[in-house]
């Protein structure tokens, strides 16, 4: 038992991820002290923040350990630094404006004992402001490089799934994972910073074999995210913009196959036209050319990596990769002319996708 009566779980370091996240991180740690199981140690990973988040990390918590990088690397780097340190086999990463419910770390480690054939569970997050609203609920890899979100704005009276939910994908705001084959796996790729990088390890993560799921009553609220990249507080900030343009392309020049590749290569291009008229509409052309040059300038390691990725895996892409829905943001389903325009991409996509799959490999 620890120190507050509560038990202390066997084996579980937990890593909160934080950058400029003060006004969050005191609701973080605190549900998670608060829970029905308490982790064995927690790591606070700050990501150079300038507004004070040490100093309240040291005064008011003691007991967790800060572990400060220098600059904003991104919280690829953050959680990877936190799961190589880690003491404890199994290691719950969270990100700083996350607060667990009290039974759900409890209901998260059930479902690793329950199978052992899990390698990662995510819990299922609602919206902080209207906790009758789920938000990020695991979801599927799509073959344009994106993700297939499960109950993405759904009410959750509504939401599909019950128990532990097999997925294809976890969304990295809070997820228990069995550390040691997460890092066997390279962990998150850290030139990805945010964004797509919890795809990106997802898909690796299953091209080796392993499973993954959503304990849909493991609860946790998610606040509004980082200013100037999550498009919950703007539609879509020029960094996301930026980030999108890269990191897209940097999923799949490393892990789809060669043939993969070639036969969606038409929907790849569809799509890429479709973006990059979103981008030019919002402002955003200049953020996306540089995501692009950015990428040029990271190949020459995207493809090393592609070849480590490549001979190691163990499942084909067809089981992996799905072909729709596109899962549109809010705002973009309040447009007539963005739901009217995304609806005609998406029917292309899965067209052509139903069209190849037989093919894929």
């Amino acid at each position: 038992m620890s120190a507050n009566g509560r038990t202390t779980a066997a084996g579980i370091t937990a890593v909160v991820v934080n950058y400029d996240g003060a006004h969050y991180l005191a609701a973080c740690l605190d549900g998670l002290f608060a829970g029905d199981v308490v982790p064995d140690e927690v790591f606070v990973v700050d990501n150079g923040s300038t507004d004070g988040s040490q100093d309240l990390v040291r005064e008011r918590y003691p007991d967790v350990v800060l572990l400060e990088l220098p600059g904003n690397p991104g919280p690829a780097a953050a959680r990877n630094l936190g799961m190589r340190v880690a003491r404890f086999a199994r290691v719950l990463t969270l990100d700083n404006d996350v607060v667990l419910e009290p039974q759900a770390l409890a209901r998260m480690v059930a479902a690793l004992d329950a199978d052992a054939g899990l390698v990662a569970v995510q819990a299922r997050s609602v919206v902080a402001s209207d906790p009758g609203t789920v938000h990020y609920d695991g979801g599927w890899a799509h073959y344009a490089g994106l993700l297939v979100l499960r109950n993405f704005f759904v009410p959750a009276a509504e939401a599909e799934g019950s128990g532990t939910s097999e997925v294809g994908a976890f969304v990295s705001l809070c997820v228990l994972q069995e550390n040691a084959r997460v890092l066997a796996a390279g962990g998150y790729d850290e030139d990805l910073e945010i964004l797509f990088e919890d795809a990106d390890l997802s898909y690796r993560l299953r091209a080796l074999g392993e499973r993954l799921a959503v304990v849909d009553d493991a609860l946790c609220l998610h606040g509004p995210g980082t200013a100037g990249t999550s498009f919950r507080r703007e539609i879509y900030p020029a960094r996301r913009v930026f980030l999108h343009s890269r990191n897209r392309w940097l999923l799949l020049l490393k892990n789809h196959r060669a043939w993969t590749l070639v036969l969606s290569a038409p929907a790849l291009v569809l799509y890429e036209i479709y973006w990059l008229a979103f981008a030019t509409l919002r402002g955003g052309l200049l953020a996306y050319l540089r995501g692009k040059w950015a990428l040029v300038r990271l190949l020459p390691g995207v493809l090393a990596r592609r070849h480590r990725i490549q001979s190691s895996r163990r499942v084909g892409d067809r089981e992996i990769l799905r072909g729709g829905p596109l899962t549109l943001s809010p705002q973009l389903r309040e447009k007539k002319f963005a739901r009217a325009s995304s609806a005609t991409l998406d029917a292309c996509l899965r067209g052509w996708w139903a069209l190849v799959r037989p093919l894929v490999r």
